[in-house]
């Protein structure tokens, strides 16, 4: 990783097509620099000082910014007008704003998803692609981390997931959270959502991280991470099942050069999605990282991440 840096320039910019919504970005690096574009997880995970980090500064110009509802931007943890095709509108005005022809774009996790919509609505925008993490939304993806599948991996977290949702409801968890995260009673609201995000914190490395189980007992960072992942998810992420694998999408992005990093052992999107879109995709350079989970901050994913935004920066796109 880099050193740590200071944005130069930070503020809000109103989102696509909406009054209500106000997104924080920054820019940090070079201000002359070839341009990227860092999208978060989540969906709303919000952005983290230590994201500048992973792009050199004397040759990037670092873009960073809260998708709606997540992170500094507000209001926090608002579902309203806020989908995926929401985020594509808002990275364009963004782009926009910052004068930015064309960009380069990294993304983990949620932000592998919506690097690849972003890129299939606006090919002509995108010189390059460092993803992570690969999650494309399938109700296949859906099933195995919150209904049956990473559950087998991790039981007795498991076991404090399940927890909120009486017996009866239990076939259906992403159904039965919503309508408590959605609870008019602000206790019922926030014990669910701090439940969903420890669920996603406690299974997100190779080993537990105390830290990042620690992350799901803050009050906003569970309400905002916790109601918009549900949101999007009850939603089939506002696409068809399988659209970001499908020929005709990948054929719109196939010329651009991207970097797959994927953990071994990520249970929360595990390595067959990656390897579907190096199927598909087979131009991709895919690597799979032996001794990783999920997290962008383990040190094997760390590494490859830095090393491919270092080999988009050489390239000179």
């Amino acid at each position: 990783m880099y050193p740590p840096i200071k944005p130069y320039e930070s503020g809000f910019f109103q989102g696509a097509n909406s009054e209500k919504h106000q997104l924080y970005y920054e820019v940090s690096g070079n201000k002359e620099g070839d341009p990227v574009v860092f999208l978060h997880g989540g969906p709303g995970g919000g952005t983290d000082p230590k994201d500048r980090q992973f792009f050199n500064p004397e040759k990037y110009k670092i873009v960073l910014f809260d998708q709606r509802g997540a992170g500094k931007s507000i209001p926090s943890a608002e579902l309203e007008n806020n989908t995926t095709w929401d985020l594509v509108k808002d990275i364009e005005v963004l782009r926009q704003k910052l004068d930015v022809t064309k960009w380069h774009v990294f993304g983990g996790s949620w932000g592998s998803t919506l690097s690849l919509t972003y890129a299939q609505t606006h090919p002509d925008r995108v010189k390059s692609l460092v993803l992570r993490g690969i999650f494309t939304l399938r109700q296949s993806e859906l099933r195995f981390f919150y209904q049956d599948g990473a559950s087998h991996l991790f039981p007795e977290q498991w076991e404090e997931y399940l927890a909120p949702i009486p017996e009866a409801e239990q076939h259906d968890m992403m159904k039965a959270y919503h309508s408590r995260l959605n609870s008019p009673d602000e206790n019922i609201r926030l014990a669910a959502a701090k439940a969903w995000a420890k669920w996603e914190m406690a299974t997100s490395r190779l080993i537990v991280s105390a830290d990042a189980v620690a992350q799901a007992e803050k009050d906003d960072f569970a309400k905002y991470v916790a109601r918009i992942e549900n949101h999007y998810f009850v939603n089939e992420g506002f696409m068809r099942d399988g659209q970001l694998l499908e020929k005709q999408e990948i054929d719109k992005i196939r010329h651009i050069p991207t970097i797959v990093v994927q953990g071994r052992y990520d249970v929360v999107c595990p390595a067959t999605t990656a390897w579907a879109l190096k199927r598909t995709w087979p131009e991709i350079t895919l690597h799979i990282i032996p001794d990783a989970g999920h997290s962008s901050r383990e040190p094997g994913i760390e590494k490859k991440l830095v090393e491919a935004a270092d080999i988009m920066a050489s390239k000179g796109l």
